[in-house]
C-alpha cells in the first residue's frame, strides 16, 4: 500500500540510473515526497540509498532519469544546486561542524548577520541562534557553548538548525540515531517530528527499525539498487519490512 496523498510532491525522481564502472548501483528508482511527512529511505548494505541520496544532493551526477522540485524538472550537477534550486539539506553522520567554535557561529557561519556586509553582527546572530534552537525545542545550556562539549544527540540538533538557517524546506538525515543512546535518540526523533510539525519534508536514512516506526509516515525499499516496495507506516510491520530488505517478500 502507498500513500494517496493529492498533492504535488514538492520533491520527485524519476526513473534514476547510476552505475559505478560494471556495477549498477540504481535502477529506475521513482520516489515521491511530500510536504509535513517522514519518509524512510531503507535497504541492507549496497541497496543504493547512499548512492539516491548523493545525486538529490549533488555530490554524484546520475547517468540517466530526472528529479523534479513542485513539478518542474531541475537538475543538480553540485551541492549547491541541490540547495538553491530545490532547498534541500543534507545532514550526514560525520555533521561537519566545527567543534572549536560555538553553537551560534555553527550554526549561521558563511551566512553570520553583517553591520554594513563587513562586520559580524554577534548580538543579531546569537539572539537568532538562541530562538531557532528555542523554536526546535533543543535542549542546550547555551548558544556560546562550543560544539565539542554536546552531547551526539545535541550536535545533530545544531546541524539541523544549522540546516533550517538556511531556509530549507527538505531534509535529508543520514543514519541520524547512529552511535546514539536511548535518551538522545528520542530527542533526535522529537526533533525530527518538530520539522514535519512545521511543515517540513524529511527523508530518512536509517538502518534502526524500531527508530524508523517511531518517526516515518511512510517507508521505501530498496534492494540491490532497485525499489522493491513502498508502504504506508500503519499499514505494514517491520517483519514486512524485513522480507521486502531481504527478498523473502517480493
Amino acid at each position: 500500500m502507498v500513500s494517496n496523498n493529492s498533492q504535488i510532491p514538492i520533491l520527485q525522481t524519476k526513473n534514476i540510473y547510476k552505475s559505478f564502472g560494471h556495477v549498477q548501483a540504481l535502477k529506475n528508482v521513482d520516489i515521491d515526497l511530500y510536504t509535513s511527512e517522514v519518509v524512510a529511505l531503507i535497504g541492507d548494505n549496497g541497496a543504493g540509498k547512499s548512492t539516491l541520496i548523493k545525486i538529490i544532493s549533488g555530490i554524484y551526477q546520475k547517468d540517466s532519469g530526472d528529479v523534479l522540485y513542485k513539478g518542474e524538472t531541475v537538475e543538480i550537477n553540485e551541492p549547491k544546486d541541490a540547495v538553491q534550486k530545490a532547498g534541500i539539506s543534507t545532514v550526514y553522520q560525520d555533521l561537519s561542524l566545527v567543534e572549536v567554535q560555538d553553537v551560534g557561529v555553527n550554526i549561521y557561519l558563511n551566512i553570520e548577520p553583517t553591520f554594513f556586509g563587513f562586520f559580524i553582527n554577534y548580538k543579531k546572530l546569537y539572539s537568532e541562534a538562541e530562538k531557532l534552537i528555542k523554536d526546535l525545542k533543543i535542549d542546550l545550556p547555551s548558544v556560546r557553548v562550543n560544539v565539542a562539549e554536546l552531547s551526539g544527540g545535541q550536535r545533530q540538533g545544531v546541524a539541523i538548525a544549522r540546516a533550517l538557517a538556511r531556509g530549507r524546506e527538505i531534509f535529508i538525515l543520514d543514519e541520524p540515531t547512529a552511535a546514539l543512546g536511548v535518551e538522545q535518540q528520542a530527542n533526535v526523533n522529537n526533533l525530527i517530528l518538530k520539522l514535519k510539525e512545521d511543515k517540513k519534508t524529511v527523508l530518512l536514512i536509517s538502518h534502526n527499525l524500531e527508530h524508523v516506526f517511531e518517526v516515518a509516515d511512510r517507508l521505501i525499499i530498496l534492494r540491490r539498487g532497485e525499489k522493491v516496495g513502498e508502504r504506508v507506516k500503519k499499514s505494514t510491520s517491520k517483519e514486512e519490512i524485513v522480507g521486502l530488505i531481504t527478498g523473502a517478500i517480493k
